[in-house]
């Protein structure tokens, strides 16, 4: 009798693949494309996409920012004012949701009713609240600052070879008035919380899906040579709405995400999964790719994913010579996170009320 599993790839196999190797040698990617040093690539996503920002920027390849900082701003202000965190400066994208609406506004099919909350005198960005640190002086000028943001961003859409994409969280907050997705809740930094106008949300694994093949297919139909590098973040959830544990809300986030990732991979052509959320939680790593809170990534974790994804996609080249880079800005400032401002917040409440 003839066993199928005669001649297939070491990889497949678990002992070969996983018990054999050095845990910092371990490399599940089996689907790769080489990139071109020319090729424009962008990033978008949850807070974990920075370091691959950083890594593609480092090695010299083409990191495109199309909303570059303005003339004679310092780095350090730069750094501040989230220039060059991402390929634009919209902070973190945690949902697919999320990522689905900026296409939508900056191709001028979707314009939020809700789009700046108050913050003392000052006002924020509600889809953007930590790229100006002191606030804006007027909702106009919300206004007007995120009209010429959205132009960079359909610039990046438009120009871009390849869109790092990591998938952050299945949990958001949205408008009950028109279904706005926010990157944190109302009320956590800026803006009053009212349950009469906004909402908790928990995506299911086929909405997350659905979005994902909607975004895939409004990108390939005004950018047909753009390829996708999808990864999941492998950060756990800061907090979870859901009344449970946050281990469980994690494993639920993540565990939609990554069936999401893997439906559109299948589906589309120009999709690639790059499982760095596979070797930061694999059991080989024993725990060490994550610091004493259990959720941070360590160093020698990420030095793992970009040591596998400069091999595979980069080609393990640090590029010289002539190379056109699109930005002006290579941030060494720590990774900015939207989620983090949680926890801060709760801080400043509690030694409020001592």
């Amino acid at each position: 009798m003839k066993n199928p599993y005669i001649g297939i790839s070491d990889y497949c196999f678990w002992s070969k693949a996983m018990t054999s190797p050095a845990p910092g040698h371990i490399d599940p990617v089996t689907k790769f494309v080489s990139i071109n040093p020319q090729d424009k690539i962008a990033t978008m996503g949850s807070c974990f996409a920075q370091h691959l920002s950083r890594h593609i920027s480092s090695s010299g390849f083409n990191y495109f920012v199309s909303e570059t900082a303005p003339e004679g701003l310092s780095p350090e202000d730069s750094a501040k004012k989230n220039y060059g965190v991402f390929s634009a400066r919209y902070g973190n994208v945690y949902t697919v949701r999320q990522a689905l609406q900026l296409f939508d506004r900056a191709f001028g099919s979707f314009k939020p009713l809700d789009a700046f909350w108050k913050k003392g005198s000052k006002f924020v960005d509600a889809f953007r609240p930590q790229i100006e640190v002191d606030g804006f002086n007027s909702a106009e000028e919300v206004v007007a600052e995120a009209v010429r943001h959205l132009d960079f961003v359909k610039k990046m859409f438009l120009e871009a070879d390849w869109l790092v994409l990591t998938l952050g969280l299945t949990e958001g907050w949205r408008s009950r008035v028109d279904g706005a997705m926010y990157p944190i809740a109302p009320g956590v930094t800026a803006g009053e919380f009212d349950p009469d106008k906004y909402e908790f949300i928990n995506f299911t694994a086929s909405e997350v899906r659905d979005d994902l093949y909607a975004l895939t297919e409004k990108l390939l139909a005004v950018n047909s040579k753009l390829k996708i590098l999808l990864t999941v973040s492998p950060v756990p959830l800061i907090a979870t709405y859901e009344d449970r544990h946050v281990l469980v809300s994690t494993t639920y986030s993540k565990s939609a995400l990554r069936v999401a990732a893997d439906e559109a991979e299948r589906r589309f052509r120009n999709i690639i999964y790059f499982p760095s959320y596979e070797i930061i939680t694999s059991p080989a790593s024993g725990g060490r790719y994550y610091k004493d809170d259990l959720r941070e990534v360590t160093e020698l974790g990420v030095k793992h994913v970009m040591r596998i994804f400069g091999n595979k996609f980069l080609n393990n080249q640090v590029v010289t010579g002539d190379i056109k880079i699109e930005n002006n800005l290579v941030d060494t400032s720590p990774v900015v996170c939207d989620e983090e401002t949680i926890e801060a917040a709760l801080r400043d409440f509690q030694a409020s009320i001592k």
